[in-house]
């Protein structure tokens, strides 16, 4: 006999609720995602805990500790979710480009050059919608492993999947100090004495606090980290009131404004690589989709090189 689950398990909202739950570990980081109450989140949980007779979560303090049936529950919804995406696309691809979803996932220094790449795009194709995240390397990496996008950008990709890829422009990481710092006035500055001064440090997680420790490690150094900052215009400010001296990736500051700091001349201070496009091969793109890697590969890649440039 077929299962007749589907028949009260519960509305597309509710399911999509439970994945914002699941994806922030919180009610309230949810409701403020979904622009909904916390009450009403609560409420569609509830009537979805009741269509399945089992509980989705346990309250444990602060922390929402999902069960075995709420997993499966999330899963379960993650797949139809996935399933009505990939429906609107396919619906899209018919229209020939008239309206669907491309879903980017970007590390946060991505996020000041992402828009100039997009906006020719949305230009070109109006009708389209853009769901862009934005998140440390260890939450787009997450992302990643979920399926939950159809791109993600990184500066230093995941080894521990295989990927395919497109490399669009380079990134380059730059020492940077505010105006009137001992070592503002140096023409050449030895990484031993650079590792001297107080150090502002991207937070753990973050793709650029990879690159730089990996680095020094290589280098048998270690920089005197003073603060550990979570985004890139609290180290930018911090730097400028003078708490310490920093590394960004150069595209931070030449999309982030002009700020009064100094490009350090630091000695064999080489910590380059390219941003890059990436997706798994098993994927299956949309329409969209392939227009998008299409224009990246072509005259985004240059029009976003034409942009670049730093002090």
């Amino acid at each position: 006999m077929k299962s007749r689950l589907h028949a009260h398990i519960g509305t597309f909202r509710q399911l999509e609720i439970l994945l914002a739950v699941y994806e922030h570990k919180s009610i309230k980081e949810a409701s403020e995602a979904l622009y909904l109450s916390q009450p009403t989140i609560s409420m569609q949980l509830k009537k979805l805990a009741e269509s399945i007779n089992l509980p989705l979560y346990h309250q444990i303090g602060r922390k929402l500790q999902f069960t075995e049936a709420g997993q499966a529950m999330v899963e379960t919804a993650r797949e139809i979710l996935q399933s009505c995406e990939q429906l609107d696309m396919e619906l899209s691809s018919l229209r020939g480009l008239k309206s669907g979803t491309l879903k980017l996932a970007v590390v946060t220094t991505a996020k000041y050059f992402i828009p100039y790449l997009l906006g020719p795009f949305c230009e070109k194709f109006p009708g389209i919608d853009i769901k862009l995240t934005v998140g440390n390397r260890q939450q787009i990496i997450e992302r990643l492993e979920n399926g939950d996008d159809d791109f993600y950008v990184f500066s230093h990709l995941p080894t521990t999947l295989t990927l395919e890829t497109i490399e669009f422009i380079s990134n380059q990481l730059v020492a940077i100090a505010p105006l009137g710092h001992p070592l503002a006035e140096k023409s050449s500055i030895s990484l031993q004495e650079f590792c001297q001064y107080d150090f502002l440090a991207r937070e753990q997680g973050s793709g650029t606090r990879y690159a730089i420790e990996k680095f020094f490690a290589s280098k048998e150094l270690s920089p005197k980290t003073k603060m550990t900052i979570e985004s890139n215009e609290a180290i930018i400010h911090s730097t400028i009131a003078g708490l310490g001296i920093s590394i960004l990736s150069a595209h931070t500051i030449a999309f982030g404004g002009k700020y009064d700091l100094v490009k350090l001349p630091v000695q064999d201070l080489k910590i380059d690589s390219s941003w890059s496009l990436a997706w798994r091969p098993e994927s299956k793109q949309s329409m969209i989709a392939r227009e998008f890697a299409q224009y990246v590969q072509s005259e985004g890649k240059a029009g976003l090189s034409k942009k670049y440039s730093f002090m």
